[in-house]
């Protein structure tokens, strides 16, 4: 039987201010690149812009070091780089707080 993970497994490990610059650089990706998104309950599929493929990358290699309790799955396409994360059940109450960063609107940049 397949453990369910603890509290203590769903944290980030970032401090406080690096929090907050993770963010923010998250976010300014996803002003910049996002082109569509999708959510089914704890899975949000994002389809970002072929040239911002890199940052696309980084972003998923930095998020699965700091919340290990994510799945993130990143498949590059000929017009998109689709990224899928998924939340786990034990995280449900938190899905819309973890998801919230990826789907940062245009309009929060003035654009």
């Amino acid at each position: 039987m397949a453990e369910t993970p603890s509290v203590q497994l769903l944290t980030c490990c970032l401090s406080a201010g690096a929090y907050r610059n993770r963010i923010a650089w998250i976010e300014s990706l996803t002003r910049r690149a996002l082109r569509t998104h999708a959510r089914d309950d704890l899975v949000l599929g994002l389809a970002y812009a072929p040239e911002a493929a890199a940052d696309v990358q980084k972003m998923v290699e930095e998020e699965r070091i700091c919340c290990a309790f994510l799945t993130f799955d990143l498949k590059k396409e000929s017009d998109c780089i689709r990224v899928t994360i998924t939340v786990p059940e034990a995280a449900r109450a938190s899905a819309d707080m973890l998801f919230r960063h990826f789907l940062a609107t245009r309009s929060a940049a003035g654009n």
